[in-house]
């Protein structure tokens, strides 16, 4: 059978900070009690299966790509080269992987496949959909403490109302995917100016 990861991302939507995923491997008999889609399950849930995932877990990782990498590459190339990373990451060598979705990254070293709503039906994806979305979250935390005034915090990112305001009011921060159409309207308009 050999060790097979399970593989989510998180974070494709937001307007900023990076796109994570991760990658875990998990023992038959983890006995992880409440694993499912991360977005199915609260933020208290999350936060609680996460230290167990990685307590349990044979071996997990989580990577991300960069704001400056989704522009460079887009959204799409920067999710698969952060999973990618996190199985490449991973302690121990997974000998397949299973990735939520309907496609594959290109370039993986093992032998992979795409399972559509993967997160709800493989537990080593939910998982994994669980470190990525915690990891994702406590990103949007961490911004939210440098770039006070856009409700990071809150929306993680996602181009809620009060986030396309704060744009409006403050501009983008460093951390503002250039690629994403809010953003890029916002500074197309700084420019005719």
């Amino acid at each position: 059978m050999g060790l097979i990861c399970g593989v989510d991302e998180a974070g494709r939507g937001p307007l900023a900070g990076s796109v994570y995923a991760a990658a875990v491997i998990l023992p038959a008999d983890h006995s992880i009690v409440g694993l499912n889609d991360s977005k199915k399950l609260s933020e208290k849930k999350r936060e609680q299966l996460f230290p167990l995932i990685q307590q349990r877990a044979i071996a997990w990782a989580i990577a991300s790509a960069s704001a400056a990498e989704i522009d460079e590459i887009n959204i799409l190339q920067a999710t698969f080269l952060a999973m990618r990373r996190a199985i490449e990451a991973l302690p121990v060598a997974a000998t397949s992987a299973l990735i939520d979705g309907n496609r594959v990254p290109p370039r993986l070293a093992i032998p992979a496949e795409a399972i559509v709503q993967g997160d709800a039906k493989v537990q080593e994806i939910a998982a994994a959909s669980i470190l990525a979305k915690v990891a994702r979250d406590r990103e949007a935390v961490e911004l939210d403490g440098r770039y006070p005034g856009y409700g990071l915090a809150q929306h993680k990112g996602y181009p809620t109302a009060a986030h396309l305001e704060a744009l409006q009011r403050l501009g983008p921060t460093p951390e503002h995917r250039r690629s994403f159409g809010p953003v890029k309207a916002l500074l197309a308009q700084a420019t005719l100016f």
